[in-house]
């Protein structure tokens, strides 16, 4: 797979075709998704207006890849930062870092049910949320509550405000629910939901 960086350029290229376009946008979501996959997918989706035949308006492709790189970028300068720190460590001899590779991603399992905001506005609070299980949600005020979300295999602690997963249980697997997640992702990958 080549670098994000390749595939933005690529999503912007008019020489290409839109589906062409759009399966850039969609690898460049496999190297960075700040709500998980899915759930990015489908904000992106939505927010940046991208219809279900890509030809119908070709730069909402555009618009999606430049909100993700907004967020990528906010990612990439505390990275660096790391990454610096990091090399001292590591000319000290420490060999397990102090602190933790910044976060890039509060997952969030329904695709429906996100953060609202550009992704660029949301990722300071991604970066700030503490590594592990999260006690309470970064994006939202406190004491928003929380709502219980069922997969099929696991059930979900979700964020009243935002879906974002504050912890997850395995439950026994439940085909009907799996089946009807199923569906719904198949509608919002077609961009039809």
């Amino acid at each position: 797979m080549g670098s994000f960086t390749t595939h933005r350029l690529r999503a912007h290229d008019p020489a290409r075709s839109p589906a062409l376009r759009f399966a850039a946008l969609c690898t460049c979501l496999a190297e960075f998704a700040p709500y998980g996959f899915r759930a990015t997918y489908h904000h992106l989706c939505r927010s940046a207006g991208i219809p279900p035949e890509p030809e119908q308006d070709p730069e909402a492709v555009v618009r999606a890849v430049e909100e993700l790189h907004a967020a990528r970028e906010v990612w990439f300068a505390a990275f660096r930062v790391w990454k610096e720190a990091r090399r001292v460590e590591k000319l000290a001899g420490v060999r397990v870092p102090r602190s933790p590779e910044p976060r890039r991603v509060l997952w969030c399992p329904d695709p429906g049910f996100r953060p609202a905001g550009p992704l660029a506005a949301v990722m300071p609070r991604i970066l700030s949320a503490p590594p592990g299980a999260l006690p309470h949600c970064p994006v939202c005020p406190a004491g928003r509550g929380t709502v219980p979300w069922h997969d099929g295999t696991l059930v979900h602690r979700l964020c009243a405000g935002c879906g974002v997963s504050l912890a997850h249980r395995p439950v026994p697997h439940d085909p009907r629910i799996a089946a009807d997640r199923a569906e719904r992702w198949r509608l919002v990958w077609r961009r039809r939901a």
